[in-house]
């Protein structure tokens, strides 16, 4: 069985390593405060020793979560060509509402609507991959069915 590779781009794996890095330089402080929290006293009824404990469990927890993100990432660079895939730009028209929106085509991880980073994975992503501009394609969404036209596509 071959390994499952995590498709991002370059920029999301530097996003993930640099929020490693601010995650071990905060572990120190994590640690000083748990020992302090131990420090006074009784563990069962220590509000300061519980947080602090919980804190430092989702820190090593998070940094489990990235690193194994990493091991097992695929950097995706994409080709100078019309197509759309990870790393490029698409703008596209969604014909019911004639509005144009621009997306980044990114990795699973990477997805952030908010700021026009789309998943190659959600059912938009999913449909213009392969695709060139001029085309028109069909979205099929959990609730709704919807075209849309690929104005343009850029690296």
């Amino acid at each position: 069985m071959q390994p499952y590779f995590n498709k991002m781009t370059a920029t999301g794996y530097q996003e993930i390593e640099t929020e490693i890095e601010a995650l071990k330089a905060d572990r120190p402080a994590k640690i000083k405060q748990l020992q302090e929290a131990r420090a006074l006293g009784d563990l069962s009824e220590n509000a300061e020793y519980s947080a602090a404990k919980r804190d430092l469990r989702r820190l090593e927890g998070r940094l489990r979560f990235l690193n194994k993100q990493l091991q097992y990432a695929q950097i995706v660079q994409p080709s100078d060509n019309q197509i759309i895939e990870i790393g490029k730009q698409v703008t596209i028209e969604f014909l019911d509402d004639h509005f144009q929106e621009t997306y980044t085509i990114v990795g699973k991880q990477e997805a952030d609507i908010q700021h026009q980073k789309l998943s190659f994975d959600s059912p938009l992503g999913r449909v213009l991959v392969n695709h060139t501009s001029g085309q028109t394609v069909t979205v099929v969404a959990p609730d709704d069915r919807y075209d849309v036209k690929i104005i343009r596509v850029t690296v």
